[in-house]
């Protein structure tokens, strides 16, 4: 069967409850300049979130531009994540924040999403 490289709507994080169970108890780490919020849930599946601060960005469409490539990003590399029986089997929330103060490119977060998904094979795996 063909890998799946889509970003439907079951896949996102949306709910305020999910989120905000999540930012209270789920699990965290930072690989700079992202920083994950992760959670395992009872509900088989992956979803996934991602945020950047008007704060930090103060233009709009800068903060949608970093936000499309987080999500293209994850988009291209979260079937090594997904794949995995223990994940089908209970499932996971996950939230990336953006917390630099610059504009990135697709290669570097590209690169770090990869990072952040071994860290994240170990810490549930491990």
């Amino acid at each position: 069967m063909a890998k799946q490289f889509t970003l439907g709507k079951r896949e996102r994080l949306k709910s305020r409850k999910a989120i905000d169970l999540l930012f209270r108890e789920g699990q965290r780490f930072s690989q700079a300049p992202i920083r994950v919020f992760y959670r395992e849930t009872g509900t088989p599946g992956l979803q996934f979130g991602v945020a950047v601060s008007a704060k930090i960005f103060k233009k709009a469409v800068d903060r949608n531009r970093v936000k499309r490539l987080l999500r293209e990003a994850w988009r291209l590399q979260k079937n090594e994540l997904a794949q995995q029986p223990r994940i089908k089997d209970k499932g996971l929330h996950l939230f990336f924040i953006y917390t630099d103060r610059e504009l990135p490119d697709f290669d570097t977060l590209y690169k770090i999403t990869a990072l952040i998904l071994q860290k994240l094979n170990e810490r549930l795996n491990g």
